[in-house]
């Protein structure tokens, strides 16, 4: 078991050097292999490498101390820091601990966000020993490879799922279709609608501003996009005086520019003017939820360049024509998809899991006050 003795007290400068990124205007890039960071992450992409990962590229203008991980060769370009370790140590050691000294918050340019390093160097933390790096490390990057893992899992399903409801609905290749009748596009039992025929709509309202909160009293509250991810939202912000609330597993859709971004809500929240909430009158959300994703060109008009204010309103959700399925079509489908969400939800239950024990971890890991074996 590792010993408090083997932590020195040392500044971050003795450990490490943040070295300036190498200039690289997108006219210059070659389409390549080598993945190309700002100060917020990868920006593009080039046909030669500046650094030989893993390292880590440290935000030095603009996204000011944000800490992003290459685990391949990579080049950052000259808004950016990377780190070169000045003795023997653990590079992901490092990225995990850069995260936890609040670079973000040292900016020292008044007109344009930027990094000094010298205020970087000049932070005293307890290092430990090399093989300790390594064995936190280990913790928090295997923590990170699950949550991955169950990411890319979830895009996969995702992907599954947006193809069965393509060839169903789109292609029209249901189960049985050879048998039945296609008129003026639409197949016998179906017929022709639009989206709130099929659906319940809640306009978001949003609840007086000094009832909001980060410290979690009250109900999950979204005013827009901000908090949206790959499918579903982050909790953020709080509510205590809540006036439009979505339920579990509701559709969420951005109505205030940009518009028609679509999450799906894992618990019941309160929604502000930014965002409406969506839900089937009858069977799963699945349906629903495909059709949406999908069609990213019902909004373009409200996204376009020279719109001054892009706004969708109960009106324009009447506008959206479809072809509505038959009942039995939207059973049957519900009977396949439903297993996939489930295990996209449990996924993403998972994850929220594993985000909160490393990030509590971690300071812990960082400070000392939790010590691993070497």
């Amino acid at each position: 078991m590792a010993n408090r003795e083997q932590l020195k007290q040392a500044a971050v400068g003795d450990y490490i050097e943040l070295v300036y990124g190498g200039g690289l205007p997108e006219r210059n890039r070659k389409r390549g292999k080598y993945p190309v960071y700002g100060s917020n992450g990868v920006v593009g992409y080039h046909d030669q490498s500046l650094v030989q990962g893993p390292g880590i590229i440290v935000g030095r203008k603009g996204t000011v101390g944000q800490v992003t991980l290459s685990k391949s060769d990579f080049w950052p370009i000259d808004t950016t820091y990377y780190v070169k370790l000045k003795r023997d140590g653990d590079i992901f050691f490092w990225f995990y601990l850069l995260q936890t000294l609040g670079l973000s918050q040292m900016n020292s340019h008044s007109a344009v966000p930027g990094l000094n390093r010298d205020n970087v160097y000049n932070i005293v933390r307890e290092i430990p020993c090399p093989a300790e790096q390594r064995s936190i490390a280990k913790i928090l990057c295997d923590l990170d490879e699950k949550i991955e893992l169950n990411h890319q899992m979830n895009k996969t399903l995702e992907a599954i799922g947006q193809a069965l409801f393509k060839r169903w609905f789109v292609d029209f290749e249901f189960p049985g279709h050879e048998k039945t009748r296609v008129v003026n596009g639409v197949p016998d039992g179906w017929r022709k609608g639009n989206l709130i025929e099929i659906s319940d709509l809640l306009m978001g309202q949003s609840p007086p501003g000094d009832t909001y909160n980060e410290q979690g009293d009250g109900v999950v509250f979204y005013q827009g996009n901000r908090d949206f991810g790959f499918r579903f939202p982050t909790p953020r912000v709080y509510c205590t005086a809540p006036t439009r609330m979505a339920e579990a597993l509701d559709v969420l859709i951005s109505v205030r520019a940009p518009v028609g971004a679509i999450n799906i809500t894992m618990e019941k929240c309160a929604i502000g003017r930014g965002v409406a909430a969506l839900r089937m009158k009858h069977f799963s959300n699945g349906f629903l939820f495909y059709f949406l994703s999908t069609r990213s060109d019902l909004w373009d008009r409200f996204n376009s360049e020279g719109t001054v204010f892009g706004c969708l309103n109960k009106a324009e959700f009447q506008k959206v024509d479809l072809v509505i399925p038959s009942d039995a079509a939207l059973k049957q489908f519900d009977s396949v998809i439903k297993p996939i969400e489930a295990m996209i939800r449990k996924n993403e239950t998972e994850n929220r899991l594993l985000v909160g024990i490393r990030d509590s971890l971690m300071p812990k890991l960082m400070s000392g006050k939790i010590r691993v074996n070497t």
